[in-house]
């Protein structure tokens, strides 16, 4: 089995496959493509249906795209729970992690992912955000602390225990450190903060974020 990857310290959607493979403890071999290079698109163009990343490679079949790896993870690994079994809790995770999926994508331009440092300007200030930005972080701050109040009793995960969600909104968690979001000014009661720093601090990302900054 091989999961097929962008590089480690830009690409979000090859981060969110990884850590659920990871979860499940899965046998894989990871292929990393310098997607922004000629060689790189060319060799992404001969083995990917979308000529994107991620891909998983397994039973002679390519599977494509963060979630439908996800989904391919719950099924091949029952005995891993990748969503809550709480089925109010269930239903809302998935809403969760399908709204970060396909959403905030002024957020995913205008702050890109930088896993282990932080950007700043000259000043040493963080820079500026525009309104639209402002709008999908008030957003998932209000979607994570409502989560979490709710659901998160069980452990410091969105939903308690680990879920595919919170593989989803990782990147989002390297985001806000990497531009120094204040979430406090966005709503935030320090449960989303708090929230962040637990996915920051989950030793699978951190091996990610090791193995980023070490090239490999």
């Amino acid at each position: 089995m091989e999961l097929i990857i962008g590089p480690r310290l830009y690409s979000t959607w090859s981060l969110r496959p990884w850590l659920v493979l990871k979860r499940c403890k899965a046998d894989f071999t990871v292929r990393e493509i310098d997607i922004y290079s000629p060689a790189g698109q060319a060799e992404l163009e001969a083995i990917s249906p979308s000529r994107l990343v991620p891909l998983l490679r397994v039973d002679g079949e390519t599977v494509w795209d963060s979630m439908a790896i996800s989904v391919w993870c719950a099924e091949n690994f029952p005995n891993v729970r990748l969503w809550p079994a709480d089925a109010h809790a269930r239903w809302l995770a998935r809403s969760a992690a399908c709204e970060m999926h396909g959403g905030f994508m002024t957020l995913r331009t205008d702050c890109g992912m930088g896993p282990d440092h932080t950007m700043v300007g000259p000043d040493r200030s963080p820079p500026p955000i525009g309104e639209a930005v402002t709008r999908d972080i008030r957003r998932i701050v209000t979607l994570w602390r409502e989560m979490r109040t709710r659901f998160g009793e069980a452990g410091p995960y969105l939903f308690g225990e680990w879920s595919v969600p919170d593989a989803f909104f990782t990147p989002v968690a390297t985001r806000f450190r990497h531009f120094q979001i204040d979430l406090a000014a966005h709503g935030d009661d320090g449960t989303a903060a708090a929230y962040r720093d637990a996915l920051l601090a989950q030793p699978d990302f951190l091996e990610w974020s090791a193995e980023a900054l070490s090239g490999h």
